[in-house]
């Protein structure tokens, strides 16, 4: 009985200590560790560089392409004509 309750405890400190170091596994190397040890990642041509909600129905969106910046108007089932997006001032 005293053996039963000690190998149960046993194994309850030990999971609890393997999680724990997984834990600290993952704090350390981070949530994309298995990643870097994958194939390189190809280079991304788009990107959203800023969104900005206007209503329920419509958003504003900044997408870069090929180092280009677009501003786009999204909204009910349509596409206004894209511009080029103004550079950034400095504040």
């Amino acid at each position: 009985m005293v053996s039963e309750f000690a190998r149960a405890a046993f194994a309850l400190i030990l999971t609890l200590g393997l999680i724990g170091l997984g834990a600290v596994v993952l704090r350390r190397y981070g949530p994309n560790a298995l990643a870097r040890f994958g194939k390189p990642q190809a280079v991304r041509r788009l990107a959203i560089v800023e969104s900005l909600v206007l209503d329920p129905a419509r958003r504003l969106v900044i997408v870069s392409c090929d180092g280009k910046e677009r501003l786009l108007l999204l909204g009910e089932g349509q596409l206004v004509t894209p511009v080029d997006a103004p550079k950034a001032r400095a504040r």
